[in-house]
């Protein structure tokens, strides 16, 4: 009897052939998925916006208001699915928009939103809906992105991060901790995968304490790179917005999409010929090679374990090829740059905030005083969280008394004391060189949340305000944690438009040190696993 022919070979051959492209694919967790890793899942078919929108509202569910209840979300958008579900279909007809198509990203709640309430945080702004979207709103939706939500905040961007609408926010890497302010609730919801990209504003270090207490990525980007048109203010002269995430790669990818000079915000005016639409070009696992780095002594000696941290990063540095110098600043700079930072805060934000509040309904406040007159009457706690705010609105009152714009105390400090600053810390970087400065973002950990808060001035003992005070950019990368398994932040300080070189240099030391994890209070769901194809970099992914 004839024999059946041997069939096992190639039939093992079909399966290895049709197995080989799954296998090649690399399964990634969304926490640690990089707007690259997502756009090759888009595009492979293994991913939709939906999907990934819906992944993001399901960790809202399980940590924002129960399990660890962080409170960093104010208002929920109803329409985040529907948003993704065309996104999906034109992404199939049309091909994606930017890097950003599809991708899930939550707002301050101080950035006007046309289609949701924008409220500072404050019950005094509560249901208050914006004439039209502020102007990195309408960037982030030309490319594509989803807003997911709108988040709680230092209430009007300053103070404890805490405020009369959202109440008490939470720091998911330990609950009895500040997540720092003013840009809080962003800070949580990029930390615990509440979304991709988030956009926080910084005006004496409220997007970069936030990111270092929450263990993330965040950049303060030069003044008048981003506009801030439709934003409530808090001091124009230092107010910036910038992006937040957990890879330095999506901070890159969202910066290019939110810069360009914008009429309705005459700042911008600087930034032009400088600006970049991609600043993922010069991402580089090698940039910390042959870069000249000082490290801010005046900002270590806080926190053994913070300094610890520090000299590890610059350990790491050093082994990829950086020269690493200590630089010192003038003891006078560090003496009185509280007191200008205040000098110019406080009176700007009594005559800013009102210019805003001539925008909003006429049932709200329109003046200072009228929200200090207002907020006396809110002297009790709601169901729903929201309450009053003494610290926030006794701060308020020294604002209104802080002096107007023609007082010889802003003047001063506005003519030439910021000048001063700026001259200063020029030439510490040309006199040794620098490609940047690094100081720990924050030098003590996170605080405990019943601990005092700090004395009003922006920046503290924190080096946060000298990017304020000269406009210089700042990017925070995660440096490592402390015995206790907080999360410290490393400072990139540069000039003013050199976020390429900052990000540059911020990339290389992340994939020297890869310092973030998934906080502890907010693991990870089922089904949070996506399917990665292999790919190559291009000029809006980073390289692998």
């Amino acid at each position: 009897m004839k024999k059946a022919p041997y069939t096992l070979p190639l039939a093992a051959a079909l399966l290895v052939a049709a197995l080989t492209p799954m296998a090649a694919q690399t399964p990634v967790e969304l926490d640690g998925a990089t707007i690259a890793d997502l756009n090759a899942a888009f595009d492979a078919g293994t991913l939709t916006s939906e999907k990934l929108v819906a992944m993001c509202l399901a960790r809202i569910k399980a940590y924002d208001r129960q399990g660890p209840a962080l409170r960093a979300v104010i208002t929920l958008n109803p329409k985040a699915l529907e948003t993704a579900r065309a996104l999906d279909a034109e992404r199939k007809a049309k091909g994606p928009r930017s890097p950003l198509h599809g991708i899930p990203i939550v707002l301050k709640d101080n950035i006007d939103t046309a289609d949701l309430p924008t409220t500072g945080g404050s019950v005094l702004l509560e249901g208050s809906i914006p004439r039209d979207d502020a102007f990195v709103a309408r960037r982030l939706r030309a490319a594509g992105a989803v807003i997911v939500a709108k988040m709680n905040m230092s209430e009007f961007a300053s103070g404890a991060a805490h405020s009369s609408l959202g109440g008490q926010i939470l720091n998911p890497h330990d609950l009895r901790r500040s997540p720092s302010g003013s840009s809080g609730g962003t800070g949580v919801a990029i930390a615990a995968a509440y979304a991709v990209v988030g956009l926080g504003t910084d005006t004496g270090g409220s997007i970069r304490g936030p990111s270092t207490a929450n263990g993330i990525v965040g950049l303060k980007p030069t003044h008048g790179l981003v506009s801030r048109d439709g934003i409530i203010p808090l001091a124009l002269s230092f107010d910036t917005v910038g992006p937040m995430a957990r890879s330095v790669s999506d901070v890159a990818v969202a910066l290019g999409v939110l810069t360009g000079v914008d009429a309705a915000d005459p700042d911008t005016n600087k930034s032009a010929g400088r600006f970049e639409s991609d600043y993922t070009k010069t991402l580089k696992p090698d940039a910390l090679k042959g870069a000249r780095i000082g490290i801010a002594r005046d900002f270590l000696g806080q926190d053994q374990d913070v300094d610890w941290v520090v000299e590890a990063a610059l350990t790491a540095m050093r082994r990829a090829g950086a020269t690493v110098v200590d630089v010192r600043f003038p003891k006078w700079l560090l003496d009185v740059k509280g007191e200008f930072y205040s000098a110019i805060r406080y009176p700007e934000f009594t005559a800013q905030v009102a210019e805003y509040l001539a925008t909003v309904g006429p049932t709200y406040p329109k003046t200072v005083d009228q929200l200090i007159d207002q907020a006396a009457n809110v002297n009790a706690p709601r169901p729903d969280g929201a309450g009053p705010n003494p610290g926030r609105w006794t701060l308020m009152k020294r604002e209104a008394e802080s002096g107007t714009l023609e007082d010889h105390r802003y003047t001063a400090v506005r003519d030439h004391a910021l000048a001063l600053v700026r001259a200063v810390v020029e030439g510490v970087f040309a006199s040794q060189k620098l490609d940047a400065i690094v100081y720990p973002t924050s030098p003590r950990r996170p605080p405990l949340l019943a601990s005092p808060p700090d004395v009003p001035g922006g920046g503290g003992t924190s080096a946060s305000n000298i990017a304020n005070l000269t406009g210089f950019p700042d990017l925070i990368v995660p440096a490592g944690f402390t015995g206790d398994d907080l999360p410290v932040g490393l400072s990139f300080l540069g000039q003013a438009f050199t976020e390429s070189k900052l990000l540059a240099l911020g990339y290389s030391f992340e994939q020297a040190t890869r310092a973030r994890r998934l906080p502890v209070h907010t693991p990870r769901l089922p089904g949070e696993t996506i399917v990665v194809p292999p790919r190559r970099p291009t000029s809006s992914q980073e390289p692998r």
